[in-house]
């Protein structure tokens, strides 16, 4: 028996009624009200009629280490060095499907090493270079020179003002190395390594006030800086975005959207296509997906797929389509090989190639993307449970709970004749697994159509007919991709579930049930401005939850 579920990300704990009711993976149908039609009428959630009183507690964020993706972006930055260190270090660990949640972020002995002997080899490159060496040390007085160079590439790297007791501190390298006989130029070296290794570096530090209080505060405009630079970036803030903290002027809501759409603008924006999109539309595992062989995938398909993903979120960020319409947008990406892949004409080229959907209403958002539709399968067959999921999970915050531990796979096809759909039946009679499958399964039949590396097809492998319908709980039906996108659009939910994630993402740490007012408020502002990915940021950036931070008081002395 196919398991109610293969695996549930913790970041929806609790949130809804939905979950909750799903809990039990029972054989009921869920009382909730779950993806309804747009003149669907359901009670009013006792938690909306809270958030119109109730105060904003904007969480707190765990001391924030650089993961491997902001460091490499960072080193770039500062010091022009493309080298990715970063390949090098342990994997980081995701939280609540992010790998820049800063609660999994651990530092261990074996990642300080690596810390060490990449600030080494970065420093020496860029002496080497001539990047670090502006001014020239005199070897009878150098301290002048390096006094300059060393609070001016600390202030970038540590992403604040230094201090002039920490500037004499790192001089102070070079009066270590005249004694031991060496040139000034190794003792600043050696102080530019220990800036690299400092926490400050390796780590977003925010302070909280003198007085221990548990009341928000917001943060420091030095502190917002670097929560907007790696919310936008995945790295440093510029010499703009630094200069206006340093004057004060971020928290002018003038001033704080000019530098989101500048940031948006700039090349670097890539990092929200790669790091925030990348997971959460699971891009980036299409890098480990190994189809078996007779479906002929192979590494100029995996290249173009994930290529038109990416051009695809990066043409919302560039351009002025409302974030929903990722569902169906009508236009992608591709090259002659892509093209061939889906059915579409060729475009002449290797190169990615914007091209309209008219005629392919199939191909249209997410759902006709093969990058998501071959992380979704299986090696060997499709498979529905995987695909209902991830549209659960990432665009409804819907997720069931686990399965339970004696659920097994899907059950040998006896007779050849039966589809997909026909062979899953037995997941919903059997009281076990019903609840959850009820809800899952559907919302994977309607992607049937598309075999396991995202071809279309009318038959499955073994000669039986696809069949894409599906009914929902409430009695919602659908019949194709098409149709089935157009519920899921439509659902209320949707709007807040694209947040939560963005949110998560944004802040470094997982949305809780405590955000709910939170995301509720950013949803809303966002959609009113119009509804494009940009709006989601900017009402992201002017929130509570992205411009204070809860309070803490000290506990008690041991």
């Amino acid at each position: 028996m196919t398991a109610c579920r293969q695996r549930r990300s913790r970041s929806w704990r609790g949130l809804g009624l939905a979950v909750l009711l799903l809990a039990s993976c029972d054989a009921s149908v869920p009382r909730a009200r779950v993806l309804p039609g747009p003149d669907a009428e359901g009670p009013v959630d006792p938690q909306d009629i809270q958030c119109r009183s109730q105060s904003r507690d904007p969480g707190r964020v765990t001391l924030h280490r650089l993961n491997r993706a902001e460091y490499d972006n960072t080193v770039r930055d500062l010091l022009g060095d493309t080298g990715a260190p970063a390949r090098d270090f342990p994997p980081d660990d995701h939280g609540f499907g992010f790998d820049n949640n800063a609660d999994v972020l651990s530092m261990s002995p074996l990642l300080m090493e690596k810390y060490s002997h990449a600030a080494k080899q970065l420093v020496e490159r860029a002496w080497a270079n001539g990047t670090l060496r502006t001014c020239e040390l005199d070897a009878a007085a150098p301290e002048a020179c390096a006094r300059d160079l060393l609070r001016t590439f600390a202030r970038r790297a540590w992403r604040r003002p230094v201090s002039e007791q920490e500037v004499e501190k790192l001089v102070g390298f070079v009066a270590v190395a005249r004694q031991q006989g060496d040139a000034p130029e190794v003792g600043v070296k050696l102080a530019l390594r220990s800036v690299l290794v400092s926490p400050h570096f390796l780590f977003r530090v925010e302070l909280d006030p003198v007085s221990p209080s548990h009341a928000p505060h917001p943060v420091s405009d030095l502190e917002l800086a670097s929560r907007l630079s790696y919310f936008l970036w995945s790295s440093m803030p510029d010499e703009a975005l630094l200069t206006a903290a340093e004057g004060g002027r971020l928290r002018d809501a003038a001033v704080l959207e000019a530098q989101v759409r500048r940031m948006l603008a700039d090349p670097k924006a890539r990092a929200l296509v790669d790091n925030f999109a990348g997971q959460w539309l699971y891009t980036r595992a299409l890098d480990f997906a190994e189809p078996e062989a007779r479906y002929g995938f192979d590494e100029p398909l995996r290249q173009a797929m994930r290529e038109e993903t990416k051009l695809l979120f990066q043409e919302f960020i560039i351009r002025d389509h409302r974030l929903k319409d990722l569902l169906d947008a009508p236009f992608t990406y591709v090259n002659d090989r892509l093209a061939t892949h889906y059915g579409l004409p060729p475009v002449g080229t290797d190169a990615m190639t914007r091209v309209s959907l008219e005629g392919h209403p199939e191909r249209a958002g997410l759902f006709g993307k093969g990058a998501l539709l071959t992380v979704t399968a299986n090696a060997d067959r499709t498979s529905p449970v995987k695909r209902g999921v991830w549209v659960l999970e990432q665009l409804l915050c819907k997720g069931p709970p686990p399965p339970p531990p004696d659920a097994g796979g899907l059950a040998p096809a006896v007779d050849p004749t039966l589809n997909i759909k026909e062979r899953m039946w037995q997941h919903r009679a059997n009281p076990t697994c019903a609840g959850c499958h009820t809800l899952m399964d559907p919302l994977g039949f309607g992607l049937e159509n598309f075999d396991p590396v995202g071809r279309w097809r009318e038959k499955e492998e073994g000669g039986a007919a696809v069949d894409p319908s599906g009914e929902l709980p409430g009695g919602k039906v659908f019949n194709g991709v098409v149709e089935m996108r157009a519920v899921v659009k439509q659902d209320p939910d949707l709007s807040a579930c694209m947040t939560r994630h963005m949110l998560s993402y944004a802040l470094g740490r997982g949305a809780e049930p405590e955000d709910r007012c939170n995301v509720s408020d950013i949803s809303r502002q966002a959609e009113a401005q119009g509804g494009r990915l940009t709006d989601y940021i900017l009402a992201i950036v002017r929130s509570d939850a992205f411009q204070k931070r809860g309070g803490e008081t000290e506990g008690p002395t041991p």
